[in-house]
Formats: C-alpha cells, structure tokens, sequence
C-alpha cells in the first residue's frame, strides 16, 4: 500500500540487497530492515513504463521502507556515447520509486554497443579523469539526480596510470560534483592483488563525499582474490570497515550477497555484525 507523499526517503543504518529469493519473506514478514538496495536493471523493463513482476513486488516493498538504486549497466567509463535509452528508462523508474540514492559503477561494461556484463577498469590518468567526470556530469544532468560512483574490484592494472586508484577516484568525484560509494570489500580486493595498503586508500578519499559504504564476501585462488558475493564478510574487510567508520562516520551501509545466497535471517545475521562493528567504533571515539 502505497503512502504517496509520507514515503520516507532517507536511509541510513545498515540495509540489505533485495533479491528474488527473499521477495516472499519480505512482503509477508516485514523484516525489520532499516533500508534495501534494488539493482535498477532488474526493475527497469525494456522500454520506459514497463517492469513487470519485479517492479510490482519493488513498489510494494517501497511502500514500507526506503530503497536506493544500484546499477551496473551505467557504462560511464566507455568511448561509446551514453545510453540515453537506457536512462531514460532509469529516469522513469526514480520517478516511480523516489529513491534515497542512486549509484553506479566507475569502470567500462561495454563498447561499440556490446555489453561485456562485467566492471571492467580503467587506466588512472588525467585523460580517464576529464572523460568520466564529463560523462557524470552529463549523466546527473540527464537524469536530474545527483549519482554515486562505486570504486571496482581489478584484477589488472595498466602501465600508463599515472595515480593511485583512490587520486583517481576523489578527483572524479569532485571534478563531476558527484558522491563516492565506497566498496569495502572491493579495496581490501584491490590491495591484496595489487599490493597496495587499503589504510592509503581510506585516508586518500576525501569524508564529505561519501555518502554510502558496502560490505561482501570474496573467494580465494591461490592468494588471488576475486570479488564474488558468495560468502560472509571476511575478517580482514570487517577490520577495515571499522577503520572506514573511524573516518567517514556512521555512513549507510550494505550488505551484499549475490551467489550462493543464504536465508534472510542469516543476511540479517550479517547487518546485525556489522551495526555491532560501527557502534563500538562510535562508542570508543565519543
């Protein structure tokens, strides 16, 4: 039942991904969840207005809690021009759902009109900066939001970066007038196959941008990490959570889990963890 203008907008605390799975239990049981997070794709339908089953069950949750798009078709990385079909189709869906936040990936999905379905990186040079933060710019003006742009777990680098990652990422930011969120996870990813220390890429990101945090599980291959949703949060990344809330503050927070994916109680289980990392950090700083 939808509440119109009593819907509230703002989430803050620590939210869950809303899958498939979980759709029956949510609109039965109304967990108490502060927030849940919607992969735009998977609501948008083909054309703008449509949607079908999924959105029907999105409204429905969003009329008792706050939701924030996430996408990851956004391609804002790529030579091609942007999809303005595709956003489009985004604009009509915020206008149905009044998300708290919107959000993307910093990374190329696809080029000459293919999609790769996967984040793909970018080299850390001034050319790549001047070319995101445009086509951010453009992209907020399009859909007359203010967007968030996710930092990437990479396998490879290239040789003519000029900046570390977290240079790369704070000065698009600032140059499109965009928020960061920032993917736990993914630096703790990132560090140990590159061999950076996470610590610089926290204290490399300036605070008053991000607006968002997330949280996942990895898998191992012989010491390389790949950034699969597929498990628990791992110690180490729960470990550089509480240092991210150390700077940025009690910023939201996700819990992601895309394969693999446990009953609800068990995600709950994982928010529950992660509130108790954020208050003992505020507790021990107050």
């Amino acid at each position: 039942m939808a509440r119109g203008a009593s819907l509230v907008t703002t989430a803050d605390g620590v939210g869950l991904g809303l899958r498939p799975v979980h759709y029956e239990h949510v609109l039965n049981s109304r967990p108490v969840v502060p927030w849940f997070e919607a992969i735009s794709e998977n609501y948008m339908g083909l054309r703008a207005g449509a949607g079908g089953r999924p959105l029907e069950v999105l409204l429905k949750v969003r009329a008792d809690y706050p939701v924030s798009l996430h996408g990851v078709s956004m391609n804002l990385g790529s030579t091609d021009p942007l999809n303005r079909a595709y956003l489009a189709r985004l604009k009509d869906l915020i206008a149905k759902v009044e998300p708290a936040r919107i959000s993307d990936h910093l990374c190329w999905t696809g080029v000459g009109g293919r999609n790769t379905h996967d984040l793909l990186p970018l080299p850390y040079d001034e050319a790549s900066v001047d070319h995101v933060a445009a086509r951010v710019r453009q992209t907020q003006d399009l859909l007359g939001r203010r967007l968030l742009i996710e930092n990437v777990s990479s396998y490879v680098t290239y040789a003519h970066s000029t900046m570390p990652e977290w240079e790369f990422l704070a000065e698009i930011a600032k140059r499109a007038d965009c928020d960061i969120l920032l993917d736990i996870n993914n630096i703790h990813v990132s560090a140990t196959n590159h061999g950076f220390d996470a610590r610089d890429y926290l204290a490399g990101i300036p605070a008053a941008r991000v607006r968002e945090m997330h949280l996942a599980g990895y898998s191992s291959h012989d010491g390389f990490l790949i950034d699969t949703h597929d498990h628990p949060v791992s110690d180490p990344v729960w470990d550089l959570y509480a240092q991210a809330v150390r700077r940025f503050g009690p910023t939201p927070t996700l819990i992601e889990w895309d394969e693999n994916i446990p009953p609800f109680d068990r995600l709950r289980a994982e928010a529950s963890r992660a509130e108790e990392v954020r208050d003992a950090v505020i507790a021990t700083a107050a």
